[in-house]
């Protein structure tokens, strides 16, 4: 029997990295990894359904651990940014940002 790849390989990867440098948009990265996320682990139960009939399963499992470990960064820096903006409250926030553009202008 011939055994074939799973399909999503390389968009798990695409999407997991994508995630990180959104991480910096106040979290918002955890949209494109937890998609990710969401596929390696319907590919993965795909292959545990039949095992002999794919190949690729440690890439995607690889995928799925990155994947993991981007969404835990993005969900963790997401509670910080409303954590803040509750606690300081956002025209102070504003305030803070204003000044420190005004001093890097400065410098």
């Amino acid at each position: 029997m011939e055994t074939q790849k799973l399909q999503y390989g390389p968009l798990i990867y695409v999407l997991a990295i994508l995630g990180l440098p959104l991480c910096c948009c106040a979290g918002i990265g955890f949209i494109p990894a937890g998609v990710a996320f969401f596929i390696a682990h319907s590919e993965l139960k795909k292959y545990y359904q039949n095992p002999d009939t794919y190949s690729n399963q440690d890439s995607i499992y690889i995928g799925k651990i990155v994947a993991l470990i981007v969404l835990i960064i993005n969900v963790l820096y997401l509670t910080y940014t409303i954590y803040s903006i509750y606690t300081i409250g956002w025209d102070e926030l504003m305030e803070q940002s204003r000044q420190l553009m005004e001093q890097y202008e400065n410098n």
